[in-house]
């Protein structure tokens, strides 16, 4: 898991589809009134990833604040017939930067195989977009147990790509939704093992936590994880505001990884 001179915190915000189009613009305005100009962009970058109809509106809204675009996913197929598909050339095309890639929603949900993945990741890299793949163990099991899951989904989402700057979020499945996240104990463990599978791979990777994530969450898993992937306490901008917060008085992840455009 290679890294690039990119060593800021990665802060990515899924709006998923709680919020109506009313209620999403006025939490994007919130952002951008309450957003302070230092340390978003120096130290910490800010991602947010509205429902599709909206992703316009979030670039607009967003514009010059220092916060980063992205979708909730993307088709794995190029433009053409497709009815009720987006497709990556069209994401990139309204500036987006990320996309999430293999949700365990998704997944669950909508029957997501690992090549189904495999192939919206390599959609989304063929158009400069960054995936953000997501991986995580269904159910609660130990930390050995649960990193060979995430390995071996991790690695079957990269294997159409040969050289990708990429975001991983180690999501447990069981964790989405939660009272609370993960321990912090199993998650570094986990995230330990999942780097040290991907360290000789071309790949330049940063590794985030998701599942349940919050204020208090990034502090305990700083040393091993390069941010987190938020979901419904960001949903609340003070909450968003309290994570960001702490994680301007960190220091810089010692991994990094990501270069910025």
């Amino acid at each position: 898991m290679s890294a690039t001179g990119d060593t800021r915190r990665l802060l990515a915000v899924n709006l998923k589809d709680y919020l109506g189009a009313a209620a999403t613009a006025d939490w994007l305005g919130e952002v951008a009134r309450r957003l302070p100009d230092a340390g978003v962009r120096e130290e910490v970058e800010l991602a947010v990833l509205p429902s599709f109809p909206l992703l316009e509106r979030a670039r607009r809204q967003l514009e010059g604040v220092g916060v980063e675009v992205g979708a909730q996913d993307v088709s794995a197929a190029p433009a053409g017939p497709h009815t009720g598909e987006v497709p990556a050339a069209m994401l990139a095309e309204l500036g987006c930067r990320y996309v999430a890639v293999g949700h365990a929603e998704r997944r669950v949900e909508f029957g997501e195989s690992d090549a189904v993945v495999a192939a919206k990741v390599a959609a989304a890299v063929a158009h400069d977009l960054v995936p953000i793949v997501c991986v995580g163990e269904p159910d609660r099991r130990d930390a050995d147990a649960a990193a060979a899951t995430v390995i071996g989904q991790t690695l079957a989402a990269l294997a159409e790509v040969s050289v990708a700057e990429v975001v991983v979020a180690y999501e447990p499945v069981w964790a989405i939704g939660a009272a609370e996240p993960a321990a912090a104990e199993h998650v570094l463990a986990v995230g330990a093992a999942l780097r040290e599978e991907l360290d000789p791979t071309p790949h330049e990777a940063r590794l985030i936590y998701g599942g349940s994530a919050g204020p208090g969450t990034l502090a305990p898993l700083s040393a091993g994880y390069d941010g987190l992937f938020l979901g419904r306490r960001a949903h609340r901008v003070e909450g968003l505001l309290e994570v960001l917060r702490e994680a301007l008085e960190l220091r810089p992840p010692v991994h990094g990884g990501g270069g910025t455009r």
